[in-house]
């Protein structure tokens, strides 16, 4: 016996130099992420690294933070941030509660965990958030600093049960014509000041000054001194969530709402998931998207609600020269069960990818009155390849446009925003040559998807000068649909076993090369169009 008791010993010691000296735990929630969603992938990509972190906690009340709605706990949160990442790594827990504070600056190897009903309310303080070089609609520009944000971190989380609310209705401006009359008349009575045309609504008069030295979408032109940017900080609306050359990233569980504009933009990550969170919008905000997921590789965006008050799952490598400069595209990103409940688009590509997007596969998503179901838009002078986009198992009701779009004469307004007339006046300018500054849509497979009621069933709208190439549909049910399939500058595009429902011309081909509908090839010169039996 003693001899067993011996051996037994030896044994001990010897696998403990084995053994960390710290242990680790894994930051979901009881959730993983099922390693099948890896099997059968059109191309290949290495499995996402998941963050881990050592078995310490703190808890933000034990750094001074107060949950009553009152205190402002920004120093509070951020000591204990950078306790945590001073230590080595760990969880700093935000608990049940109210919690009112600044900025949250995300530091390596910590995983922010929030608790049931803990609810972390962002102030509406404009001072409380610096403005800071950064990157927004792909150019590079200043901004005001994001509620939440992480810079060359590694191996970070927020995860938890809790809500972040960005207190996004202080900053946004409101459209007249997204609002009832009783509503807009409540707005306007509230503060703040109204344009001159009295159709959009701005929460202070520096905002509306920023938006008159706008023209480049969002970004003010000839603001110069740090008065000037002061002035206009109303305007310099930031991004709820900012995670920027970070790697090994979990999002998880919580939830994100209220943005000031974008709601999620990780840019520039590697080895990022999104998992199981929540993302609520007033489909009334301006630039209101739920998720960019910009110039990132290898990313997961797995079992979510995203409802937006623009793009839902946008991806998106920077805009014009500046994301030609930065050069880094979108790429191995899996995009699976997925609910959205509005949106612009629900799955989307564009319109800032001047870096390129490659190898995205989208499975098993459900898009609920989205403006467009798939939307793919862009516009000369981004260039950019899209190309490897795999798209299956989509279902789709209510959707007033198109449920899938093509759309290279992009303008930068929303689906139904613009006239028809607005569309053909921009297609009718001259033909450029092909340069670096020419977009490029190819190798793009849409398969197995369902459609109820919508506005037109497809939308091919390429250029001249670069057609949409390499497009194939097939196995598409839409019913109830005002108009068919419509295919403009598009090259070795084919249909098969589309079926569409609609009163008027199921498939007109205007100009087309190489389109193979049900196995029979038509070309057509736009000399005439073609009307085609679906």
């Amino acid at each position: 016996m003693n001899t067993f008791i011996k051996k037994l010993w030896v044994l001990v010691a010897l696998a403990l130099p084995l053994l960390p000296a710290q242990s680790t735990v894994n930051a979901q929630n009881g959730n993983y992420i099922d390693e099948s969603i890896y099997e059968n992938l059109p191309f290949n990509m290495p499995k996402v690294e998941q963050p881990a972190f050592p078995d310490y906690t703190v808890n933000i009340v034990d750094f001074g933070a107060k949950g009553d709605g009152i205190v402002l706990n920004t120093k509070a949160i951020n000591d204990a941030i950078k306790a945590v990442n001073a230590k080595g790594g760990g969880k700093v827990i935000i608990p049940e509660g109210l919690w009112l504070t600044g900025p949250i600056e995300l530091l390596s190897n910590v995983n922010l965990y929030t608790e049931m009903n803990a609810l972390v309310l962002f102030t509406d303080d404009f001072e409380a958030y610096p403005i800071i070089k950064t990157s927004f609609e792909g150019l590079d520009t200043r901004r005001c600093q994001s509620p939440i944000s992480a810079w060359n971190a590694e191996n970070i989380a927020i995860t938890g049960h809790g809500v972040f609310d960005g207190s996004g209705d202080s900053w946004r401006p409101v459209k007249k014509g997204k609002l009832t009359a009783g509503q807009w008349s409540s707005l306007v009575s509230s503060g703040g000041v109204v344009d001159a045309s009295g159709s959009i609504w701005y929460p202070t008069a520096g905002a509306l000054k920023g938006a008159m030295a706008t023209k480049d979408f969002n970004n003010p032109e000839g603001i110069n001194t740090d008065e000037e940017w002061n002035e206009i900080r109303p305007w310099l609306r930031p991004v709820l969530l900012n995670i920027v050359k970070s790697k090994k990233v979990l999002l998880e569980g919580v939830t994100f709402k209220n943005s000031p504009s974008w709601c999620l933009h990780p840019l520039s990550c590697e080895h990022i998931t999104i998992h199981n969170v929540k993302v609520f919008n007033p489909w009334y905000s301006q630039n209101g998207d739920a998720l960019d997921l910009e110039s990132c590789k290898n990313a997961l965006i797995v079992n979510n609600i995203f409802d937006a008050g623009d793009d839902a799952i946008c991806i998106k490598s920077g805009k014009d020269e500046d994301g030609r400069r930065r050069g880094e595209p979108c790429q191995n990103v899996i995009v699976k069960n997925n609910t959205v409940l509005h949106g612009h688009g629900g799955f989307v590509v564009g319109s800032e990818m001047s870096g390129g997007v490659k190898n995205v596969y989208v499975t098993d998503c459900t898009f609920l009155g989205t403006d467009v179901g798939l939307r793919f838009k862009s516009t000369r002078g981004r260039g950019g390849v899209v190309e490897g986009i795999y798209i299956h198992n989509i279902n789709m009701i209510d959707i007033p446009h198109e449920a899938l779009l093509f759309d290279l004469f992009y303008g930068g307004k929303g689906a139904g925003e613009e006239t028809e007339d607005d569309l053909e006046g921009r297609m009718k300018s001259s033909v450029p040559p092909v340069t670096e500054k020419t977009p490029a849509f190819r190798d793009i497979h849409i398969t197995n998807v369902t459609c109820r009621s919508v506005g037109r069933a497809m939308f091919f709208n390429g250029l001249p000068e670069m057609p949409i190439r390499n497009v194939h549909v097939k196995d598409v049910v839409i019913t109830d649909a005002k108009q068919g399939i419509v295919i403009s500058q598009a090259e070795n595009v084919s249909i098969e076993n589309v079926k569409i429902d609609t009163k008027g011309t199921a498939l007109q081909v205007k100009q087309a090369k190489d389109l193979k509908v049900n196995g029979k090839t038509y070309n057509n010169s736009a000399t005439k169009a073609l009307n085609i039996d679906l």
